[in-house]
């Protein structure tokens, strides 16, 4: 055997999984929201079978927007003097985007953070009291100041770092390209106007100037850290040496120094950072994935080779952001040639969405790396052709990783027109409805290759109009124009977003933020061992199911968080009587026994 071989199998051995028999976990499904008093309920498993005995669990709503906790007001926006936002009727904004919340347990206290999704966004940190029996109660609220960062920015889900630090983030950051170059305010994405309120700025009056004074995008786009002490003061931080991009979240591995960072939006990628020092994300090496694929059958497979974007600190990059860095300060631009080439010494970048020729500027490679971290990535080879790319979930078990993938398509279907500037990486048949990749990780929780789990799948047109309208008999040619409700088939997954793995009873567990796939979106639990998929959870009309995530032992007891954001906001409004409705909720399934398999 060569040295080669050895240290492979090696390898193996270290990776293999760590437990010789699973335990057994199963929840009473919860049934497909049929009826409209189903759609606009919150709905979960009454009851688990956890190694052959029954336990009562149910949904438990901790809070739910504009919740007065203590002397807090639950969900409010504020801006950097701490006063709260207006909305554009004038009235005090609070906030229906309810994402990650995580539970921490402080000396011998529990606290929650939960972020709003919000422009400008927001966390809050709330003290809990545990019952005897488990159930969990706010007693207290404040949010978590962010001005030393020029406000927090559309955090959207999270993870709890293996220090017991909340880990959040900052989803779809702005084009700075498109800021600096513009001329006129309707030059620019209004998404970004908003986040002008935390200076003190209302959008609807302001001027170009105005803004660009207010709302400095290299600020935004990063995972963000908040440690909490027991007597209740939050700290934050936000991690520029882990790279810019359009953050779902990050979640580091057992070792406390790698990370894995998901990339929501069109033409994103996957990265990967290693820090310095365990518990320490403040500098460390940023890598982004090449996807070389294996197969075109589904969702795909692929090996994973990484390309190295360098070294960087965060204290280097937040100066650099302060200092006013702009794009062109990073990268000149040249146009594509007739043969749709770059020219000599430019570099194509299909990151952002657009083709671009590029080039760094001299001695700017680790601030471009950080605040342009996708266009940077994809010119050095990396693959930014994902899609909507959601949670991520780490399984101890099987050394691997699963990453959501909302939807297979745009620039991940072969020969997208998304593709320009980039190597057309990814070629597969577009699945609106999504799916979920398992990455098989080494010894050294560095990803090697990357295959399909589980795969949403869409409905014929008949089958859409047969959900929509029960008297229709597609093989009579009755269904009219009955309006679409369900587009993937409602047994099974569609645009899975955040995902947690049950440690010890080979269970996934894959929630859903899906507008026309499912009407009533769902959180489903999937047995690893023969793919079998439960709903466990449903959601009222227009909502999304957040913050998936399992606690083992909190406390004596068990806990998977379960939020709903925004109902009736996303489609279905027309559903809304009691504005009251409208509201957020914030809670979990359980409580369980605490599981330590």
């Amino acid at each position: 055997m060569t040295l080669r071989s050895q240290l492979l199998a090696a390898s193996a051995l270290i990776a293999a999984p760590i437990f010789a028999h699973a335990g057994d976990l199963v929840f009473a499904p919860v049934p497909f929201a049929a009826d409209d008093a189903a759609k606009r309920a919150v709905l979960a498993s009454d009851k688990v079978t956890i190694d052959g005995k029954d336990y009562a669990i149910g949904y438990t709503t901790l809070a739910r927007s504009g919740d007065k906790i203590g002397a807090g007001v639950f969900a409010a926006l504020t801006d950097r003097k701490g006063q709260v936002v207006k909305s554009e009727d004038g009235s005090e904004h609070i906030s229906v985007d309810a994402d990650f919340t995580s539970l921490l347990h402080v000396g011998g206290k529990i606290f929650s953070v939960t972020h709003f999704e919000s422009r400008p966004g927001a966390m809050y940190v709330s003290e809990l009291t545990q019952a005897a029996e488990g159930k969990l109660t706010p007693i207290s609220t404040k949010p978590v100041d962010f001005s030393a960062f020029g406000g927090l920015w559309v955090p959207c889900a999270g993870s709890v770092t293996p220090w017991e630090t909340h880990l959040g983030s900052e989803e779809y950051p702005a084009d700075a390209r498109e800021i600096e170059a513009a001329t006129a305010l309707d030059q620019i994405d209004d998404y970004d106007f908003p986040m002008a309120r935390y200076e003190g700025v209302d959008p609807a009056k302001m001027t170009l100037d105005a803004f660009r004074a207010a709302f400095k995008p290299y600020r935004y786009g990063f995972p963000t850290e908040v440690t909490v002490t027991e007597d209740g003061t939050a700290k934050a931080q936000k991690h520029f040496a882990m790279g810019r991009v359009a953050v779902e979240l990050a979640k580091v591995m057992p070792d406390k120094k790698t990370a894995y960072i998901s990339d929501d939006g069109t033409n994103t990628g996957l990265f990967r950072f290693v820090a310095d020092a365990e518990g320490d994300l403040s500098a460390g090496k940023l890598y982004a994935a090449k996807w070389v694929q294996t197969s075109d059958a589904g969702a795909g497979a692929a090996t994973l080779d990484w390309v190295d974007l360098g070294h960087a600190d965060d204290a280097t990059i937040q100066a650099a952001i302060e200092k006013g860095v702009q794009f062109s300060d990073l990268f000149e631009t040249a146009e594509f040639g007739a043969d749709g080439s770059c020219p000599e010494g430019f570099l194509a970048s299909n990151a952002e969405d657009r083709a671009e020729c590029l080039k760094v500027k001299p001695g700017m490679e680790a601030v471009a790396s950080r605040l342009e971290t996708r266009r940077y990535a994809s010119m050095l080879g990396a693959t930014t052709e994902f899609r909507k790319m959601e949670g991520i979930a780490f399984d101890p078990d099987h050394m691997k990783v699963y990453v959501a993938m909302s939807e297979v398509s745009k620039a991940m279907e072969g020969g997208a027109k998304q593709d320009k500037g980039g190597r057309d990486a990814i070629r597969l048949e577009k699945n609106s409805c999504g799916a979920v990749y398992q990455l098989d990780l080494d010894a050294s929780y560095t990803a090697t290759a990357m295959s399909a789990l589980v795969a949403g799948t869409p409905m014929s047109k008949d089958q859409e109009a047969a959900a929509a309208d029960p008297n229709c008999d597609p093989s009579h040619n009755m269904c009219g124009d009955a309006a679409k409700v369900n587009t993937c088939d409602v047994n099974g997954i569609a645009n899975p977003d955040n995902i947690t793995y049950i440690p010890g009873y080979n269970t996934l567990i894959i929630g859903e933020d899906t507008g026309e796939g499912h009407q009533n979106d769902a959180i489903w639990a999937m047995n690893l061992g023969d793919k079998s998929l439960t709903r466990i959870f449903s959601s009222p009309y227009g909502s999304e199911t957040t913050s998936a995530y399992w606690y083992p032992n909190l406390g004596g007891h068990g806990y998977l968080m379960a939020v709903v954001q925004h109902p009736y906001g996303e489609s279905d409004e027309d559903k809304l009587t009691d504005p009251a409705d409208a509201r957020a909720y914030v809670g979990y399934i359980g409580p369980f026994p605490a599981l330590a398999k």
